[in-house]
């Protein structure tokens, strides 16, 4: 008896902790590429950075301009979506507080192993 009250809680522990946040996150990712529209920024898997131009549904393809290089590739090749609701400008971002000046290494000052590189040479050619 104590070995299926066993089996039945690693059962719901590997749910819990497997099955679902993996599912949570497809559903996360199905939203963002039914969000998509035409000018939104993409990032790829291949981590290629540009913009949509074109959505088939049909297909299942996305065409991206890069700078003006026109690519299509296939909706599971979108690695994130911005469609620039959630982004900050730089500008307004907080700025990170500095460490102390004491703290920071001198900028001018060349480390110890900073010599400039030298080919190797080889008395095997005499």
């Amino acid at each position: 008896m104590s070995m299926i009250i066993l089996l039945v809680v690693m059962g719901g522990f590997m749910y819990f902790s497997m099955i679902r946040p993996q599912r949570k996150q497809q559903e996360q990712r199905k939203q963002m590429l039914n969000a998509m529209k035409k000018g939104d920024a993409i990032v790829t898997i291949g981590g290629l950075h540009g913009k949509i131009d074109e959505i088939n549904e049909d297909k299942q393809t996305v065409v991206i301009d890069a700078d003006g290089i026109f690519l299509t590739f296939n909706l599971s090749a979108i690695r994130t979506v911005d469609n620039g609701a959630a982004t900050t400008p730089v500008a307004a971002a907080k700025p990170v507080d500095a460490p102390a000046a004491s703290a920071a290494p001198e900028k001018d000052a060349p480390a110890a192993d900073d010599k400039p590189y030298t080919e190797p040479t080889s008395n095997d050619d005499k």
